[in-house]
């Protein structure tokens, strides 16, 4: 399985740009693979194919009407592992004893 985190927003559009990343994290959303949204990208869980499809389909949606895209992608495939999404920080805060904010 992999994980996946990226962070894609236009340039050009001004500071704000929540109307663009919102077209994407409804791609994300319909798109079955099962991630979370934080505060600077979006972390994405599943087979490599599937994960790298749904950064298509955002980059697709967003080049219609915006001619510069900056984009951020990090990967971090294990073998055999599932539910990371969410099993890496429980890991953390097990060792810490105490939650933590996520």
């Amino acid at each position: 399985m992999v994980l996946l985190e990226f962070s894609m927003s236009p340039l050009g559009k001004g500071e704000s740009v929540g109307k663009y990343v919102s077209r994407s994290l409804d791609l994300i959303d319909k798109s079955g693979v099962d991630y979370r949204l934080n505060p600077m990208g979006t972390v994405l869980e599943g087979e490599w194919d599937d994960v790298f499809g749904v950064v298509r389909k955002c980059y697709e949606r967003m080049k219609k009407d915006c001619n510069r895209i900056s984009c951020t992608i990090k990967v971090d495939y294990r073998k055999g592992y599932k539910g990371r999404l969410s099993g890496k920080v429980a890991s953390v805060e097990k060792h810490l004893k105490r939650r933590l904010k996520t």
